[in-house]
């Protein structure tokens, strides 16, 4: 039989992961926005400079892979499924021997 004060606790949890997951958004926001920024700012020397070699892609590319890591780690499942841990137990118990 479940309790109220049960129910109340997943609740919680619930809301605590919900906060989590919003600030991770955000922050992750925030992050695209300055890397946006930052980059513009880079183009516009870059050209007022005389707009040789486009030196602002290394940057751009080192600073994209933080966002896309970024991206990866606020938009994937925060939890596995019942799949992924069957298999890794199954992995587990065959390495273990």
């Amino acid at each position: 039989m479940m309790r109220a004060t049960d129910g109340a606790t997943k609740d919680e949890e619930l809301r605590d992961r919900a906060i989590k997951r919003l600030k991770k958004k955000r922050d992750f926001h925030a992050h695209l926005l300055v890397y946006t920024l930052v980059n513009t700012f880079l183009v516009v020397i870059w050209a007022v400079t005389g707009a040789h070699f486009f030196w602002p892609v290394f940057p751009m590319v080192g600073w994209g892979i933080g966002v896309v890591m970024n991206a990866w780690d606020v938009h994937r499942p925060e939890e596995p499924d019942e799949d992924q841990i069957r298999r890794e137990m199954e992995l587990m118990r065959r390495t273990s021997g």
